[in-house]
């Protein structure tokens, strides 16, 4: 993703700043004043809260038209479905097979570990219910219990605008997902055009996030005031536990779900296809940057991987924005960490509805800044947790950023060696070598 910058320091600087003056001002009140205290009650009700606030209801804003824009081009982007035939449906089950597992992991890791838990229930009990009553008809919750059969017929919207105008997002996504593939089959002058619109509006919302999410220093700084000064050091602990449970699941899907991927769908060994990797992996860790990723990635799918040519650029292109393996893995981890910290056990129905918001989630939104942000926003509001927990997660997003990006990269990697096998070779002229655009 690329840097934005303010002032002449990048958006993620900011937010950390944003983040740390937050944390140092709620923490000294809570330790000298307490959240209590009256001129701090009228700060956090007239000030700091409003401001999250304004910060959190322009990204469900934007939920609605990013998640049906994206899903809806992320899928038709694998236009050559058709004429791909065969690779291109390994490609689509694969992206959804690969995911899913990142999701489960990152679900049991948070249910094993509990990183969350620890707090005041008392504290959370009370955050709980100022968010339940911010977040008042933004979006439908997910139902505690539902019967089998009532949970897929609800995946199927019966109007789309009425589950749309009703925040319903599961039935919408389903929409969107089914009106993508629609677009890849029903290839004419008219669909390419009605996909350049959708392209438009998703292109206009991402300005509008990008635009909305210069205001993250400020709103991070608002959040973390109010959640410092009302939980004190326990914030600290439960971060540190929250980050560490995040990066292990991501380090189980790179170090164990990879490597049985590449050998046992791959038919290749994973030593030499991480040695092959290096480079886009490197690349990716360092920029936090699917975009910078992709020439490399290119470049090593076809020189040291030595993959098809054309399954791999179009593997590779469409895995850029359909592929996102730790994305999916973060919002699922993210969502019951912060469940977790407020006190809210979610039941099985709610974690399987989560998982199938952030498979559909990840598609579109991982390489573009703050992408997974409305999404996270989003189900949390859902499964009934304070968004002001973002908050939380945004002070420490950039290193994982980093990690969830270098999985990403991976996995599209992945995904080209896997399609790609069993697949005919076609001779690389020198003109068209890939070049290796430097790092954005």
């Amino acid at each position: 993703m690329t840097e934005t910058k303010r002032g002449g320091l990048a958006l993620h600087w900011l937010m950390l700043i944003g983040f740390a003056v937050g944390l140092i001002g709620g923490l000294l009140v809570n330790l000298t004043l307490g959240a209590d205290t009256a001129w701090v009650v009228w700060l956090t009700d007239n000030v700091t809260g409003p401001l999250g606030q304004i910060f959190l209801r322009l990204l469900f804003m934007m939920v609605i038209p990013l998640l049906f824009s994206a899903l809806v081009v992320g899928v038709a982007e694998m236009g050559d479905l058709s004429s791909l035939g065969r690779a291109g449906i390994k490609t689509l089950l694969l992206t959804i097979l690969v995911s899913s597992i990142a999701v489960v992991i990152g679900l049991v890791m948070v249910n094993v570990f509990q990183p969350g838990r620890g707090v005041d229930p008392v504290l959370a009990q009370q955050l709980l219910d100022q968010g339940r009553d911010g977040a008042a008809g933004i979006v439908s919750g997910a139902p505690e219990t539902i019967q089998l059969g009532d949970f897929f017929l609800d995946l199927i919207p019966s109007n789309v605008f009425t589950a749309a105008s009703e925040n319903q997002i599961l039935p919408v996504m389903v929409f969107a997902l089914f009106f993508g593939i629609g677009l890849v089959m029903a290839k004419s002058p008219a669909t390419d055009r009605l996909q350049q619109v959708i392209e438009g509006m998703f292109e206009v919302t991402m300005k509008l996030i990008n635009l909305f999410i210069k205001l993250a220093p400020i709103a991070i700084a608002c959040l973390m005031f109010n959640l410092a000064a009302l939980f004190g050091w326990d914030l600290l602990v439960r971060l540190a536990a929250y980050v560490g449970v995040a990066v292990g699941a991501m380090a189980i899907h790179m170090f164990v779900v990879y490597p049985l991927v590449i050998w046992i769908l791959g038919g290749r060994s994973p030593i030499a296809f991480f040695k092959g990797v290096r480079e886009p992996m490197v690349v990716a860790f360092s920029t936090a940057s699917s975009n910078a990723s992709l020439p490399v990635s290119l470049k090593a799918a076809e020189q040291e991987l030595k993959l098809p040519r054309k399954i791999a650029r179009f593997v590779l292109t469409v895995g850029a924005t359909a592929n996102q393996n730790g994305t999916a893995l973060f919002e699922g981890v993210t969502v019951l960490f912060l469940a977790q910290f407020f006190g809210i056990d979610l039941t099985i129905t709610q974690q399987i509805i989560v998982m199938l918001v952030c498979i559909l989630g990840g598609i579109g939104t991982a390489g573009v800044p703050a992408g997974s942000l409305p999404v996270v926003a989003m189900i949390l509001v859902m499964v009934k947790v304070p968004p002001e927990g973002i908050g939380l997660i945004l002070g420490v997003d950039r290193f994982l950023d980093m990690c969830r990006t270098t999985l990403n990269v991976t996995g599209d990697l992945v995904l080209a060696t896997v399609v790609s096998r069993g697949e005919e070779d076609e001779p690389i002229d020198a003109d068209d070598v890939v070049p290796v655009a430097p790092p954005a």
